[in-house]
């Protein structure tokens, strides 16, 4: 083992429905160094949030069964179950959603529509910083 490397990778929950989206992004912040687990829909997406020690979740709101926004509602009957930043994914871009969601517990939001592959791991590092990178317009 190496002395010098990092020993614990970052572990990022992707809870995405289209799959080809959600094995790009797990594609490009593998590339990255993080560690990634998946789900791909709501209620599957509770459990691995539960079940899993995670850093960060990107958690799309349009999902079959139960969408990111009710996920969000129901993890609140859950203490503790926040161990990282959770930064939904969306190409919805309307401000009360987004407003609502922030009162739920998420720390931010991606349009999917705007984030570039090369960019990606920039936001996530973003997030994992707190500094948010502001959506582009």
């Amino acid at each position: 083992m190496d002395g010098g490397a990092i020993t614990t990778k970052k572990k990022i929950l992707i809870i995405e429905d289209e799959q080809a989206l959600r094995m790009l992004y797990k594609q490009i912040l593998t590339d990255a160094g993080y560690e990634i687990i998946e789900a791909g829909e709501g209620e599957g997406g509770i459990d691995a949030i539960l079940d899993n020690k995670w850093d960060m979740v990107l958690l799309d709101i349009m999902l079959p069964k139960k969408d990111g926004l009710q996920v969000l509602r129901d993890l609140k009957e859950y203490e503790g179950w926040k161990k990282g930043p959770v930064v939904l994914l969306t190409n919805l871009n309307s401000e009360e959603i987004i407003s609502n969601a922030f009162e739920l517990g998420a720390d931010g939001y991606l349009i999917k529509a705007e984030i570039q592959p090369d960019k990606l791991v920039e936001e996530v590092e973003a997030f994992f910083e707190k500094k948010p990178i502001a959506p582009q317009q």
